[in-house]
């Protein structure tokens, strides 16, 4: 596909971040360093929240339908050919849609593992990789090595290759996988980002900016991003639904244990106005029993329900998760409604804590008026 569109990901620099969680905030991070440096830049990340065009920026603003509707019907008959896949013709939809808004440099997320990810077709500038915890053990491996060998297949041979992982044995993963694909690999200090003001709270996000500065530094000297660039950028940087307070609302994305765990520390680390009622709703496939366990401290009541925009196939089932909350002693509500369970948790909440999946957080901010993700 990128072929019939003449390799536009050729035509920018890129950086390429992949990892468990604090991915896409560390590009975010990154992409305003480099955007206060007087840089023009590309954004990908995934997934979106209300609007797919969220997904591709330059310069914070999103691709146009217009334009993603062109991109999409120019590779109809090669998707079809080829049998792409909804995140590889998303894939090159963005690196078309970046490169004809002349982004000069791109920071790029990685959707699934890395090896086999369909933006792994970049060559870029640095390449690094945030903590490593237990995801898509269907499709990365049934422990933390293996999932760390795929994340590693974004190494490149002479490329940069950083992580902040805290874990050592998981960090000699990393560090031995990046080395037999050529990559320069170092292991950033979690704490390198020092005591700089951050635009995205919560205790978690020091160890995201350390890795997003030492990639800001890595990109020299094809692009020069000084300390006051950095420090703009860590102070300017803005990420929806990361702990994202909104009025009474706080939206989190938080879909698997390590995010929750981030979530809570940043409940502690930054106390909210109480009570504290939390609409969750979570993917079946996802470890539901541990995050609500994690959950219950940070929350007064958790009220249960069903994002509509979750696959059907991966919906968990309200009854199955109520009748365990309540046996673990868990302060539960269930609530079918999507619309009802924000209306009850919002006549309820000093704070409204809206988590549990990407999907949960954007079908309440496209309901909440006020809220929208780009707005």
């Amino acid at each position: 596909m990128l072929d019939v569109l003449g390799h536009p990901q050729r035509h920018f620099a890129s950086v390429h971040v992949g990892g468990t969680n604090g991915k896409g905030s560390t590009c975010a991070m990154l992409a305003a360093m480099l955007r206060a440096a007087g840089y023009r830049v590309g954004l990908y990340t995934s997934p979106h929240l209300v609007s797919f065009c969220e997904r591709m920026t330059v310069d914070g603003v999103a691709a146009s339908e217009a334009a993603v509707a062109a991109w999409v019907a120019r590779l109809e008959e090669p998707s079809i050919l080829h049998e792409a896949s909804f995140f590889e013709i998303t894939t090159a939809v963005a690196f078309a849609d970046l490169a004809a808004r002349g982004a000069e440099i791109a920071v790029v997320e990685v959707g699934l593992g890395g090896r086999l990810d369909a933006t792994n077709v970049l060559t870029p500038l640095a390449a690094g990789v945030t903590r490593i915890a237990l995801e898509h053990t269907d499709y990365l491996g049934p422990d933390l090595p293996s999932i760390a060998r795929e994340k590693a297949g974004i190494a490149k041979p002479g490329v940069p290759f950083a992580t902040t992982e805290p874990d050592d044995a998981v960090a000699a993963v990393l560090e031995r996988e990046a080395r037999v694909r050529g990559a320069r690999f170092e292991r950033v200090d979690p704490a390198g980002a020092g005591d700089a003001p951050l635009g995205l709270a919560g205790p978690h996000q020091r160890a995201n900016a350390a890795l997003a500065v030492r990639l800001a530094e890595l990109v020299s000297p094809a692009f020069t991003v000084d300390r006051a660039a950095i420090l703009v950028g860590l102070a300017s940087a803005r990420l929806p639904g990361r702990f994202d307070r909104r009025g009474r609302w706080l939206f989190d994305v938080a879909h698997n244990p390590d995010g929750v765990r981030a979530l809570v520390a940043a409940l502690r680390a930054s106390p909210q106005p109480r009570p504290v009622v939390a609409v969750v709703s979570i993917l079946k496939d996802k470890a539901w029993r541990e995050m609500l366990e994690l959950l219950a401290p940070g929350a007064d009541l958790l009220m249960l329900t069903r994002a509509p925009s979750s696959p059907p196939d991966r919906a968990w089932s309200l009854e199955e998760a109520g009748s365990w909350a309540r046996a673990a002693g868990i302060p539960v509500m269930v609530e079918p409604d999507f619309d009802r369970a924000l209306a009850v948790a919002g006549s309820r909440a000093a704070t409204a804590l809206v988590t549990g999946s990407f999907h949960t957080v954007g079908d309440a901010m496209a309901r909440l008026p006020g809220v929208a993700p780009l707005g």
